[in-house]
């Protein structure tokens, strides 16, 4: 049962629909008279409860520096959240687009002035974060992972996939050591939001659970991944669009560039070959466990074979954006 009711909103004021698509929490729309007025969800078990305290206390920084961002609602009784049968969370509404692919060049340059700004009203913010994912990004422990279940045998295809990326991740290039940072720790494009005013102007970033220390090789190059394949992970064939990732990082520069130095811009080329293998092993894991990641019951018969799609399209996505690495680089640090 949603507890909608711990925000005081009542059923005969309010409908509440489910909003598909999200691979980790459940989420839904809370409507007043036909208009939308909050984001309610129930947080994936990998989040703590914590985790909003964190996504509170950046909205609040990087509000003040005039960006648009949802905020946390309280319960009725001042709480961050709300328990009942998992952990439960309001955000205020905002009005946007949400895209699963990068539709042009020009989506993408609009994208990565708003990711500068947000990374520049962060530069000052101090925090002691409550919650923090272990493991995030942690390239060899997932691909020890993958490993350990590949030496295990079983299910032929996806023994066999596991050797593939292994074999890719073998000739990975080394990242430069960068310091940590405020980051928001997810930048797939659908974690933006857009309007046509006409040409697209992102306006807000959301799926705030990530927030987080990390390093702008990981956040830059993870954002990459997503926007720079126009085919979505979801599909059977993929490309590495360098115009999209160069109108991406001209975006950012326009906003941002003085706040990354010579190494960390040295260092997102790298960290975005390695997050195309990294993430196709995390696929690939779940295609042997069957127990994390969302799936489209639409369009797979099972987890597992999502997962197989999503896990093959990651590491050729890793291989493109390994043929495409010199020009790439070129973009980043000339």
């Amino acid at each position: 049962m949603i507890p909608a009711a711990a925000w005081g909103w009542q059923s005969d004021e309010v409908t509440i629909e489910r909003l598909l698509g999200g691979l980790i929490n459940e989420t839904y729309t809370v409507r007043a008279a036909g208009t939308p007025i909050a984001v309610l969800q129930r947080l994936h078990r990998v989040f703590g409860p914590a985790v909003n305290l964190d996504l509170d206390a950046v909205t609040t920084h990087v509000a003040a520096k005039g960006l648009v961002t949802p905020r946390l609602l309280r319960t009725r009784d001042g709480r961050a959240w709300h328990e009942a049968d998992g952990v439960w969370r309001a955000l205020t509404w905002v009005d946007g687009e949400t895209v699963h692919t990068v539709p042009s060049p020009a989506w993408a340059r609009a994208g990565g002035e708003l990711v500068g700004r947000f990374h520049r009203a962060l530069a000052d913010f101090t925090y002691d974060y409550q919650f923090t994912r272990a493991g995030v990004h942690d390239t060899a422990a997932h691909l020890a992972r993958l490993r350990d279940r590949v030496d295990a045998g079983g299910d032929p295809e996806a023994v066999a996939l596991g050797r593939e990326i292994l074999d890719a991740a073998a000739a990975l290039p080394a990242i430069p050591a960068t310091p940590r940072r405020n980051i928001h720790g997810d930048l797939k494009i659908s974690n933006l939001l857009f309007v046509r005013d006409p040409a697209p102007v992102a306006v807000s970033l959301v799926d705030l659970d990530t927030l987080g220390l990390g390093t702008m090789a990981f956040e830059l190059g993870d954002m990459m991944r997503s926007w720079c394949n126009p085919h979505g992970e979801d599909a059977g064939a993929v490309a590495f669009e360098l115009a999209i990732f160069r109108e991406a990082i001209r975006g950012f520069r326009d906003a941002a560039d003085d706040q990354l130095s010579a190494d960390e811009r040295a260092s997102i080329v790298p960290a975005l070959e390695t997050v195309c293998i990294e993430l196709a092993a995390r696929f690939a894991v779940d295609v042997f466990d069957d127990a994390y990641w969302g799936w489209d019951p639409a369009r797979f018969p099972s987890r597992r074979a999502h997962n197989i799609v999503r896990a093959r399209g990651q590491l050729a996505l890793g291989l493109a954006v390994r043929a495409a690495r010199a020009d790439a680089t070129d973009l980043v640090v000339g």
